[in-house]
């Protein structure tokens, strides 16, 4: 092989490896630290809680890597529907079983936001966080005399006497009230169960505060909803500290969707205000839910 061939040779060999130097820098040292040992993973729950599944497909992607030895619950989160609620909170409780969990509170965690957090081995909250509003909440429209004033009539046809109950063309019989109170009350007992079983705490001790009023995290911290007060950062090093990983810990983040339509037309304050607002319209008038309905 000539001379310039060999110097041929070198030089593309030199520029691959400064190629690969430059993307190990980038990809794996810019962030914070080596991609290589124990790592504590973030979880975000963020907004009214609608559907569960990218959230658990996120959790049960950490539980399986063994790299990841807790994973934080970032919540920011008024509630939203019970069944979603629920879904996430089973999810977290089966993670928990592997993996460390701690939840933390961001500015709002009430409701299903709270019912999510009592999943975790330990809930760290702002000293001003919104929290606790444990119970349940349906809401209905009536727009009979409405409709009578202009002169519009609608016709229902059902098969059965409670098929339209809630129906916003009619008032709501006192036998209807009584049937979705009786609802309200077995779905609101089931997350009295839980608040009690995971925070150790009597059934009639939190039935005394489980009627939908909210505390501060200060407060919550007081009664026993919350263990410690901090913030973000605190409830990544508590987690580092109760998975046993030494120095200061990698935090893995969830692979962030792409920009959505909405944000490109109208901004940010539609995604989260306006955006809010559609999640909290998209399951109608009467759904079940875990909400704390006035923080949006």
């Amino acid at each position: 092989m000539g001379k310039k061939h060999i110097k041929w040779v070198l030089g593309i060999a030199g520029l691959l490896f400064f190629v690969f130097f430059v993307f190990f820098f980038v990809i794996f040292l810019s962030g914070d630290g080596l991609p290589f040992g124990d790592k504590v993973a973030v979880v975000e729950v963020e907004g009214i809680i609608t559907e569960p599944e990218s959230i658990n497909k996120q959790i049960k992607e950490f539980v399986e890597r063994d790299d990841v030895k807790a994973i934080v619950v970032r919540i920011n989160s008024p509630g939203g529907g019970v069944g979603p609620s629920q879904e996430i909170y089973r999810e977290v409780k089966k993670a928990g079983a592997k993996k460390k969990i701690i939840a933390s509170m961001g500015a709002v965690a009430a409701s299903g936001g709270y019912y999510i957090a009592a999943a975790a081995d330990k809930i760290v909250a702002n000293p001003g966080t919104i929290t606790g509003s444990i119970g349940v909440i349906m809401e209905f429209a009536n727009a009979e005399e409405l409709l009578n004033k202009i002169g519009f009539k609608g016709y229902v046809i059902k098969s059965g006497e409670y098929k339209d109950i809630g129906s916003p063309l009619r008032g709501m019989k006192d036998d209807e009230k009584r049937l979705l109170q009786n609802v309200i009350d077995d779905v609101h007992q089931q997350f009295v169960g839980i608040v009690a079983e995971n925070r150790k705490l009597k059934i009639d001790a939190v039935k005394k505060f489980a009627d939908g009023r909210i505390f501060s995290g200060q407060q919550a911290k007081d009664i026993g909803l919350v263990d410690d007060i901090g913030n973000f950062q605190d409830a990544i090093d508590i987690a580092a500290s109760m998975a046993n990983i030494k120095g200061k810990p990698i935090v893995l983040y969830p692979e962030k969707k792409g920009i959505r339509l909405w944000d490109i037309i109208f901004g940010d304050a539609a995604s989260t205000l306006g955006g809010q607002m559609l999640k909290k319209l998209k399951g109608g008038y009467g759904g079940l839910q875990y909400l704390f309905p006035y923080s949006i």
